[in-house]
């Protein structure tokens, strides 16, 4: 169920961002058939907006798929569109239905999403179309403006659930079944059972009282209340029916966030019966195993108190002057010394480790404590701990652990707090204050060991400083978001430059032909007055439009980023890491080769945007193509006073006919053509050059930039 939530939040994210826009119902449509067809579990996906316009494409058979559309904005019988298409994505057929009133404003995951205003999991309901139990994972289109613009839903079938519950066996004649968590029994062994029609005439799940289930109304119809169900743990119970002994078990069941509940029921001689009738042998066995026993036991009891007891007559007759005590010891003094040997072997052992520990834990380079548990005070702690804190040892034993996290982390506070009342492990990142109030952050690992006999515990945990990886995740999702923004910005720019450079020519000849219409007009004075007035007016507006022109390529060309000096093999990281997850989908390498620091004079995310939009465009050759070297080679290199960056993939190359660099041209069928185009300004502007290399196996992209400190910045 987590690809479902992930696909919905990853159509959302396209649409929030204008990468596939929604007025654009083709592009739409494409990108939900093809989270549709990555995923056989996925039964529909679709996006409504706050219109009532509705784009859903769903399966019909193995390779077949329908998608509905419907336009407010066109009159009935236009309004709702069905367009059946095959595995390729290929239109076979299509028709209008004029009766079709559906609103996605209506439906229960549209308006849970836009109230909750994040990704939300539907409780299970009967689809409409299919008639089959599923369960929806929908998110909000949340616009710039912070309003909900629309949801993009993914439907997914469970009826596998009641598949499996099938072929499960519980004991003989047990059975199993999966609860909502308002009580509806969504999957059953006899998936029959599983549909009940409303008053209304809709299909919904049936309840443990109304399932034709018998035994299971008895076995949990009075301990499920109408609230529905809330569970922590198991909980078994032993019940009665006709007569028949029974056991059942309630326990959750939780998939992703889902809260569920899984129920079963079995007659108790399905597990018991044979120990029932075998009960009468097996009670004389265990008389004769616990005779054996306690027999072993005197035996073994009487040998070993043999020595002390001979030593005992011994010494009691050396005092007695009756035997000489330079006489040979008897053997079971040796065995006395023997015993003695190994008590002192195991003692010197036990020291040896405790002194290794010892060592270990006050030199350990990471930071170790002892915690009192459900208290939280600090009964010992290491140098390494005290350093990172700055604190002196001694400061910090007798305080508790709680007072080093920050009060602004509260949610980790509750946590600590909550965790250290139990007795299993546990770990959790964290936000803390040094002795100067310093903010740093930890990750914390603990584990409990028995402290005495009294079944007491405390806690042995390992805290380490990771304040440097934070900040350098914190810097990866920064460039992340300033490379998504500045892509918008470079191609609104392009467009609006382009824009401005074809309309200037006509609006200067409507001007220059109303300047030349103002003063025919004023050479012959018997034209009237109102002609020369609209003129003028003609003349004015023409040259407010060619100044609104100049204002927007003004607002969309301006140049606020200022270069400066950073490390190219840095960026090269960075941005292989925010294109892993893609290259990960389709079996792709990303190689980095090695070499030495390059600090190059540019601005940082336009440089940025350049590499990443070469790493994507090579992974998307590969995933194209059916070459075997899945692989994307990235390197830098100094050369005559710049870097140098090569960019290589083992796709099916360029093809020859295709003017590279130049807007608008691309072979990508959803493609714009303008990522080439921005990335050659973005090179030219940072005082470097980008080019292809004909000569490589497949695609090799390289541009230069200016060395920090050389001539050419």
């Amino acid at each position: 169920m987590s690809p479902a939530r992930s696909a919905a939040e990853l159509s959302t994210a396209l649409a929030s961002n204008q990468i596939v826009r929604r007025e654009e119902r083709d592009h739409l449509e494409g990108l939900l058939f093809q989270q549709l067809r990555s995923a056989p579990q996925f039964a529909g996906a679709y996006y409504g907006d706050e219109d009532g316009n509705f784009v859903y494409v769903k399966r019909q058979g193995a390779s077949e798929y329908v998608t509905k559309i419907v336009d407010v904005a066109v009159g009935v019988p236009e309004r709702t569109e069905f367009i059946q298409r095959s595995e390729n994505f290929a239109s076979v057929g299509r028709f209008f239905d004029p009766e079709d009133r559906y609103d996605p404003r209506s439906r229960p995951w549209y308006q849970e999403a836009k109230a909750y205003r994040s990704s939300i999991w539907t409780d299970p309901y009967i689809f409409f179309t299919s008639q089959s139990p599923g369960i929806t994972a929908a998110t909000p289109v949340i616009g710039f403006d912070n309003h909900v613009q629309g949801v993009v839903g993914v439907d997914i079938e469970i009826k596998e659930l009641s598949n499996f519950l099938s072929q499960l066996r519980i004991g003989k004649t047990g059975a199993a079944f999966i609860l909502s968590r308002n009580g509806d029994v969504i999957a059953h062994p006899d998936p029959a059972l599983l549909t009940t029609e409303t008053n209304d005439g809709r299909l919904s799940f049936p309840s443990i009282d109304t399932l034709e289930d018998p035994i299971a109304r008895a076995a949990f119809g009075d301990r499920l209340s109408a609230d529905g169900v809330a569970v922590d743990g198991l909980i078994q119970t032993d019940f009665e029916h006709q007569g028949q002994q029974f056991v059942s078990l309630i326990m959750p069941f939780g998939l992703d966030d889902i809260p569920w509940t899984i129920v079963l029921y079995a007659p108790e001689n399905d597990f018991i019966g044979i120990i029932k009738e075998n009960r009468a042998q097996n009670t004389l066995i265990a008389v004769a195993v616990a005779a054996v026993t306690a027999l072993l036991g005197l035996a073994l009891a009487n040998r070993i108190h043999a020595p002390v007891r001979a030593f005992a007559v011994r010494s009691a007759l050396i005092s007695q002057g009756e035997v000489n005590p330079n006489e040979p010891m008897p053997t079971t003094y040796k065995e006395l010394e023997n015993a003695n040997t190994a008590l002192v072997n195991e003692i010197s052992q036990r020291k040896k480790t405790e002194a290794e520990y010892r060592l270990a834990f006050e030199k350990a380079s990471r930071g170790m404590v002892h915690i009192e548990s459900r208290t939280g005070r600090l009964l010992r702690v290491n140098e390494s701990f005290a350093k990172l804190f700055s604190f002196a040892e001694e400061e910090l034993v007798g305080t508790t652990f709680q007072s080093r996290l920050s009060v602004d982390d509260q949610d980790a506070l509750n946590e600590f707090m909550e965790r250290i009342a139990g007795d299993s492990a546990f770990g959790f990142e964290a936000k803390a204050i040094t002795k100067d109030g310093t903010p740093i952050w930890v990750n914390f690992n603990g584990i409990f060991f028995p402290a005495d006999s009294s079944g007491g515990t405390y806690i042995v945990a390992t805290i380490d400083d990771i304040t440097q990886a934070r900040v350098s995740e914190e810097k990866i999702e920064t460039l992340h978001r300033e490379i998504a923004h500045y892509s918008r910005q470079e191609m609104m720019g392009e467009l609006a430059t382009g824009l401005a450079h074809e309309l200037n020519q006509p609006l200067t000849a409507i001007t220059q032909n109303a300047d030349a219409a103002a003063y025919i007009l004023g050479d012959t004075p018997e034209n009237t007055t109102d002609v020369k007035g609209l003129l003028s007016e003609i003349d004015q507006q023409a040259h407010q439009a060619a100044n609104i022109i100049r204002a927007l390529r003004a607002l969309v060309r301006k140049d606020e980023n200022i270069p400066d000096d950073f490390d190219i093999r840095e960026l090269l990281l960075q941005a292989r890491r925010l294109v892993r997850s893609e290259a990960r989908q389709h079996a792709i390498d990303i190689v980095l080769v090695k070499g030495e620091e390059l600090q190059v004079r540019a601005v940082h995310v336009q440089i940025a945007q350049v590499v990443v939009n070469l790493i994507r465009n090579a992974i998307e050759s590969i995933a194209d193509s059916d070459c075997s070297e899945r692989k994307v080679t990235i390197s830098a290199e100094a050369t005559d006073g710049c870097a140098r960056v090569d960019v290589e993939d083992g796709g099916s190359g360029i093809a020859d006919s295709l003017q590279l660099f130049t807007p608008f041209e691309t072979t990508k069928r959803d493609g714009m053509g303008l990522g080439l185009s921005i990335s050659k300004t973005l090179i030219e502007a940072n005082g470097g050059e980008i080019w292809h290399d004909q000569s490589a196996k497949g695609a090799r992209f390289s541009f230069t930039l200016p060395l920090k400190g050389s001539d050419h910045g």
